[in-house]
C-alpha cells in the first residue's frame, strides 16, 4: 500500500478531543468515498491532543461510536497507536507494548476489505501478533534501541 501510494498521512493540528473528532469524521468519510485503488488506508496523526494514553484509550470508544454513527461498521475500523501504548495486563515498559507504539498518537483507519484480504492470505492471523511479540522479546529493550540508532 505504501509503495503504491495508497496511504494517506493526515496530521491534525487540533488541540482538543472534540476538534479531533471533527477531523476523524472527515477522514472516515473521505476514506469511505475514495477509490480503494487510490487510497487504501489513512493514518490520522494527532501530536497535540490525547497525548495521555488513558485519555487516548478512552477516546477509542468515541472512535467506534463515530464509525457506527456514520454507518461505516463493516466498512472501516480504527486501529490504535500511541507513544505510551499499553496492552491490558502488562506493565508500562513490557516490550510487547512496543508493537503498538508510535512517535505520536495516531488513529489508523482501515478498510475492512483490506483486513479480509490479509486474513485470507495468512492461515493463522494470530500468529502475526505472536511472532511480533516473540521478536520483540528476543530483541529486548537494548535491541529495540539499537534499531533506532543504526
Amino acid at each position: 500500500m505504501y509503495v503504491s501510494g495508497r496511504v494517506r498521512f493526515c496530521v491534525s493540528e487540533q488541540h482538543s478531543a472534540s476538534a479531533l473528532l471533527g477531523d476523524l469524521r472527515a477522514e472516515l468519510r473521505d476514506l469511505n468515498a475514495a477509490d480503494p485503488l487510490e487510497r487504501e488506508t489513512t493514518l490520522l496523526i494527532h501530536p497535540w491532543v490525547l497525548t495521555d494514553f488513558i485519555e487516548y484509550n478512552d477516546f477509542l470508544d468515541v472512535c467506534d461510536a463515530t464509525v457506527a454513527e456514520l454507518d461505516l461498521e463493516g466498512e472501516i475500523q480504527v486501529a490504535s497507536f500511541h507513544p505510551q501504548y499499553r496492552f491490558a495486563d502488562t506493565n508500562s515498559e513490557d516490550i510487547e507494548n512496543y508493537t503498538n507504539r508510535s512517535p505520536y498518537p495516531m488513529l489508523h483507519l482501515l478498510r475492512e476489505s483490506s483486513i479480509d484480504r490479509a486474513i485470507e492470505a495468512v492461515a493463522d492471523t494470530d500468529e502475526i501478533y505472536r511472532k511480533n511479540i516473540r521478536t520483540l522479546r528476543e530483541l529486548g529493550h537494548a535491541g529495540w534501541q539499537r534499531l533506532w540508532c543504526d
